[in-house]
């Protein structure tokens, strides 16, 4: 095994046992990064970003060009007090996520839908746009 995969192996194992340290109330707080799955084919790409406990209306989606950036705000319910919290792992607050794709989107035609937690997105690639071979003359 080389050095690097050592490494590898060696930083994720690291900050489990480094959240393992870390108060429940405190990383209940912490902010989160939206995990993303993307997806392509020849006309577009789709996008399943995990979004749990989200509303519709709290989602926030924005294309420019090949960026795209999903943004949401997990609003905390009302408690109710009937007793003391012995653990506490539910993320209430702001979340985002950013990333750029090889293509340029087709923005007046991008379909959201959320579903179960689960936002989906499919993103027409605009035509024309991408990388093209140049014919050297």
């Amino acid at each position: 095994m080389n050095d690097l995969a050592r490494l590898d192996d060696f930083f994720p194992e690291f900050f489990r046992r480094f959240a393992r340290t870390v108060p429940t109330s405190l990383a209940a707080d912490m902010p989160a990064e939206i995990k993303v799955d993307v997806t392509e084919n020849d006309k577009d790409y789709h996008v399943r970003a995990s979004i749990p406990g989200a509303k519709k209306d709290d989602i926030r989606v924005s294309v420019d060009g090949n960026y795209v950036s999903i943004s949401a705000e997990v609003r905390k319910e009302k408690e109710e007090k009937s007793g003391r919290s012995l653990l506490k792992e539910t993320y209430y607050g702001s979340a985002s996520r950013g990333f750029s794709l090889a293509h340029e989107i087709d923005d007046k035609a991008v379909v959201a839908k959320l579903e179960d937690g689960v936002l989906k997105l499919t993103l027409p690639k605009r035509d024309g746009a991408g990388s093209r071979v140049i014919a050297i003359q």
